[in-house]
């Protein structure tokens, strides 16, 4: 069990280094090749495009011919494509490779995580998923830093290194044992599932933290830059916020696994409805890192317990954990494009307040639907 969480930590890990990666190379590719806001963002958007078209294929994959052919593919994929992106001069071609690393980032996302959840007790799941959220954050916190080791060296060192890693991740999981799957379940079992209301509120809670960390991450960085705080301090407070998270996923994981997956949902929706009606109003930068930190520390609670519950109710409804996590996906990258670019406009046609506000009241808004379903441990 040990090593296949090695395995399945360190594929999501070399995952979100690339899709971080990017940020610290934007202004040099609006630079270099002309691109407009809009060209730049939508460059930034083909990732979780990718990973939004590639959720269903992924879980398809998965649950016909098996996690580890699926994550295979999605490897090789990533391989190629993350190689075709260092050496790409183009924004067509740079916009396709993106869009493709997002879709085989969905293969390996999905067939990953379900390989891990077969293999787990369900007393442990929600600790083994959690500390595999963990090591994607990590990822997430050196994607800035190989973006900018791409800014000296060249993209094409950079991400041949980074495609160089995929290959070897390939081979590791080509040596784990994995079991295939008896009967192929098909499509129209996710297509019953999401018929039902209580898959379909605990998708939810995938979806409403990628919605409050994309909306946050737009509006504070631009707040903290008008504040007086330079790009490295704004790097700083968000590289504190995502460390803290990492080491709290495994601790949301732990207390779901003993006292019911609920119990870190509704606090994390009291304690993020609190911090989204107070990020808007802070005038001084420190203050305001402050509670970004602590706004991060609350919008983190929610992946683990509801990834976790998603795959214990995918076990009584006899669902394939493949298309559980199928609907993760599905769910993320509406979430992280729609908190970016809604949030952002929202805020220019009215102020920060407003996006900000919003949220909160959806926050409590959830919290009191949640707040109406018992506790247990088996929740």
């Amino acid at each position: 069990m040990r090593r296949l969480l090695l395995l399945v930590g360190a594929m999501v890990f070399v995952d979100t280094v690339f899709f971080t990666a990017l940020t610290p190379l934007l202004p040099e590719y609006a630079e270099d090749l002309d691109l407009s806001k809009a060209g730049v963002g939508l460059l930034a958007a083909a990732y979780p495009a990718g990973a939004l078209v590639g959720g269903i294929p992924g879980g398809m994959s998965a649950a016909r011919f098996g996690v580890k052919p699926t994550v295979i593919a999605g490897l090789l994929l990533m391989v190629v494509t993350t190689t075709i992106f260092g050496f790409a001069n183009g924004i067509v071609l740079l916009d396709l490779a993106r869009f493709v690393q997002g879709f085989a980032s969905a293969l390996t996302w999905t067939a990953a995580l379900a390989w891990l959840v077969s293999r787990a007790p369900a007393r442990r799941r929600g600790f083994l998923i959690g500390t595999a959220m963990s090591a994607a954050i990590v990822g997430a916190l050196c994607g800035p830093i190989l973006g900018a080791v791409a800014s000296v060296t060249g993209t094409e060192i950079a991400f041949a290194a980074v495609g160089a890693a995929g290959l070897g991740l390939a081979v590791w999981a080509a040596l784990t044992p994995a079991a295939r799957p008896e009967e192929p379940q098909p499509l129209s079992m996710l297509w019953q599932a999401v018929k039902d209301r209580t898959i379909l509120g605990t998708v939810w809670f995938v979806a409403l933290p990628a919605l409050l960390f994309s909306t946050m991450g737009v509006l504070v960085s631009l707040r903290l830059d008008d504040l007086g705080m330079s790009a490295v301090g704004i790097g700083i407070v968000f590289l504190v916020s995502a460390g803290i998270e990492a080491a709290l996923n495994p601790l949301a994981g732990r207390i779901s696994d003993v006292r019911g997956r609920l119990l870190p949902i509704r606090f994390g929706l009291a304690a993020s409805a609190v911090m989204t009606a107070v990020l808007p109003w802070p005038d001084s930068r420190w203050v305001l890192a402050a509670f970004v930190i602590l706004a991060g520390m609350s919008f983190g609670v929610f992946w683990t317990p509801a990834m976790s519950h998603l795959t214990d109710l995918a076990e009584r409804r006899g669902l394939d954990y493949a298309y559980g996590f199928a609907l993760v996906n599905l769910a993320w990258a509406p979430g992280q494009a729609l908190g970016a670019s809604g949030g952002g406009a929202l805020a220019r046609a009215t102020s920060d307040a407003v996006p900000y506000l919003v949220l909160s009241g959806v926050c409590l808004l959830s919290l009191l639907v949640v707040g109406r379903t018992p506790t247990r441990a088996s929740d």
